[in-house]
């Protein structure tokens, strides 16, 4: 999939903010600091279409970004270190659980995960709570321009087992510093849009 445009369009924190346009959605769920932003403007082939934070826990909304008019990623708010009061990381929980359950243009879930360590705990609970959605999940391991090829087996090996992944989801190294698996995404899209489409 060619990606010719790409803009942000919105931000969110209740349902009737969400983009009335009925078109398929995949949302980015990940730590605060495993680089969703990176991935978001890789994929979009642009520097800073996402704005790329140094304090971890800055997204505090559903932000919808709208790519060659067809399909929206949507960024949900990281997990992990944000240093916030517990009753906003309460609120965020409500936010993207009515997301996640509610928004019938969601087709698939992309969680990042740091492949150079074993999934978190908080990982392995956002898999679960994920894998309860009944939507495609694609685990997005970033970072992987950071170890060597040839280590990638190992790393991906343990994160399955952490996960405890399905049969049906997608496991990839990704990088967004030398685009490593980001042409495998872009089709793993491609196909998951064209499937939920709108018919016209």
């Amino acid at each position: 999939m060619i990606i010719k445009t790409a803009q942000y369009k919105q931000g969110a924190v209740k349902p009737e903010q969400y983009p009335k346009d009925d078109l398929p959605e995949i949302a980015l769920a990940g730590r605060s600091n495993v680089g969703k932003s990176s991935l978001i403007n890789a994929l979009a082939n642009r520097k800073n279409l996402a704005r790329i934070s140094g304090q971890p826990g800055k997204t505090q909304i559903l932000n919808f970004f709208l790519f060659n008019n067809a399909f929206y990623l949507v960024d949900l708010p990281g997990y992990g270190f944000a240093k916030v009061p517990k009753s906003v990381r309460i609120q965020w929980g409500k936010m993207i659980e009515q997301y996640l359950t509610e928004r019938e243009n969601l087709v698939a879930i992309i969680q990042l995960v740091d492949i150079r360590h074993p999934p978190s705990k908080e990982d392995r609970q956002m898999f679960e709570w994920l894998k309860a959605y009944q939507k495609q999940i694609i685990v997005a391991c970033t970072k992987a321009d950071k170890i060597s090829r040839g280590r990638w087996p190992q790393h991906l090996k343990i994160i399955k087992q952490e996960l405890q992944v399905r049969k049906q989801d997608v496991v990839l190294p990704c990088s967004a510093v030398d685009a490593t698996g980001l042409e495998e995404l872009r089709k793993i899209i491609e196909d998951l849009i064209k499937q939920k489409a709108p018919k016209t």
